[in-house]
């Protein structure tokens, strides 16, 4: 760290929220010119995403050195939200967390449920909201008043005007705000002056060393010790109120007993998963294996249970179906009783084929009787609470549990053999009452489009744990 850096941050670990008025404002971009920067201060920093994204994450991750972990208010709760950020951040310098959409948008249109600014206001995070500065003059101040007012006691501390036209522009802004007596402008950045960021149908493209080369990130770096005023965003970041104690039992150390080993799907098509998702199945003992569905050829037998988390299957399907060896061995490995766990792109992966939006098919593992076929719009985006319509993996009839759908697909059923499949959930989109048969289940098969987040109820994680533990004894008994 360096000596101006330490004299700014002091003794606590301080903590920044760089939120966004609305999605497409540069909140990526700009959090990551930040982290780059803050970086090459010498400083230690753990960064966070708010909401269900997967891919910002990726960023976060690759740029910091340090996993970056999710905080989602509606899929979460409070607690864990709080006891998460009190344990992750332990050991850092600073925490930086990008916002989601807009600061207030959330899973309700009527509170902060899932928003950034209920994120900031559990944890106290002084936050600086970025605002698209194209094309607006003195109306930039009306905007800032009313991000300020909109709702009380929010730790709103600065704001950034992005993709401003000219020095002259962002001058302007500023006086404006000083006018208005609203707070000052703590970075303004002007039009192109950030590295882009490959884009695909869901997103970001997945973070990448390929391209995220040491002169795309010394880009980034530059961009915020030109454009942004550090001192400033470490002065705002040491304002924020202490981390608040947890009001749950801290982190339990690993379950003791023989580890389950749990087989991860991960590679360029497969790698949608939650950090803390996984840090909680090892703690709850198992010891998870990465492997790739698209390059490996491994005897799966060695494990005891498999998860097929979401990722690019489709992107990958020519790979994947020519894994035949991959394919048989999954197929096999199902047809023992032993357990297998399949979201989004794994439930494209489980069916029996992939049909691409160009028309091209494309043979899977087929353990679900139907087609999944891409569609060049999204079929969903949304928050769910599902119900379990049977004993399954993750707990007993009639348990809830929360999570998220963002998918293109869609499935084409084969009715002829669909009724030997139970529908594992009865799921509700947040705010709506009507609800929908969702998800496959059969024997300890479980498929669904849902990204099932386990705080939402940790005694899922338990029941999975005795579900393997059940498979692997009746697997030595034979």
């Amino acid at each position: 760290m360096t000596e101006s850096a330490r004299k700014i941050l002091g003794a606590k670990t301080p903590k920044i929220m760089i939120a966004g008025a609305s999605s497409g404002v540069g909140k990526t971009s700009v959090t990551l010119a930040l982290v780059v920067a803050l970086i090459n201060r010498g400083l230690r920093v753990q960064t966070y995403k708010v909401g269900p994204d997967y891919l910002d994450p990726t960023y976060l991750t690759l740029v910091s050195g340090k996993p970056c972990y999710n905080l989602d208010g509606w899929m979460m709760g409070r607690d864990h939200v709080i006891e998460l950020f009190a344990s992750s951040s332990k050991g850092s310098d600073i925490c930086v967390i990008e916002g989601v959409m807009g600061f207030f948008d959330g899973a309700s249109a009527t509170s902060l449920d899932g928003s950034s600014a209920e994120i900031a206001k559990w944890l106290e995070i002084p936050s600086v909201i970025i605002m698209n500065a194209h094309g607006v003059g003195r109306t930039f101040a009306a905007l800032v008043k009313g991000m300020t007012d909109f709702e009380p006691l929010m730790p709103v501390k600065g704001f950034i005007a992005n993709f401003c036209g000219s020095t002259r522009h962002a001058q302007s802004l500023s006086e404006s705000l000083r006018f208005s007596h609203l707070p000052d402008l703590v970075g303004a950045i002007p039009r192109e002056s950030m590295p882009a960021i490959p884009r695909r149908h869901l997103g970001l493209v997945t973070a990448d060393k390929e391209w995220m080369k040491t002169e795309i990130l010394d880009a980034l770096g530059k961009t915020a010790e030109t454009y942004l005023g550090l001192d400033e965003i470490l002065k705002i970041a040491k304002s924020g109120g202490p981390i608040p104690v947890p009001s749950i039992a801290p982190r339990i150390s690993k379950t003791p007993g023989r580890a389950i080993r749990l087989g991860l799907a991960y590679d360029a098509a497969f790698h949608f998963y939650y950090q803390d998702n996984l840090e909680i199945l090892e703690r709850h003992g198992f010891e998870i294996i990465r492997f790739s569905p698209i390059n490996d050829r491994l005897d799966l037998q060695l494990f005891d249970a498999i998860y097929f988390g979401g990722g690019y299957p489709e992107e990958y399907a020519q790979d994947l179906s020519a894994n035949d060896a991959m394919l048989r061995e999954i197929r096999d490995f199902s047809k023992l009783g032993r357990p297998v766990y399949a979201e989004c792109g794994g439930l494209m992966y489980l069916s029996e084929g992939i049909e691409t939006v160009e028309g091209e098919q494309f043979g899977m593992v087929g353990l679900l009787p139907a087609w999944t076929r891409m569609k060049r719009r999204r079929k969903a985006l949304r928050y769910v609470e599902v119900t379990l319509n049977q004993d399954s993996l993750f707990g007993s009839k009639d348990d809830i549990f929360r999570g998220h759908e963002f998918h293109y697909s869609e499935l084409i059923h084969n009715t002829s053999e669909q009724n030997s499949w139970a529908p594992a959930y009865t799921s509700r989109l947040k705010g709506e009452g009507d609800s929908a048969q969702e998800g496959f289940q059969k024997g300890n098969i479980l498929i669904s489009y849902v990204h099932a987040h386990f705080a939402s109820r940790p005694a899922s994680v338990v029941r999975f744990r005795q579900v393997c533990q059940e498979a692997r004894a009746q697997k030595l008994r034979k």
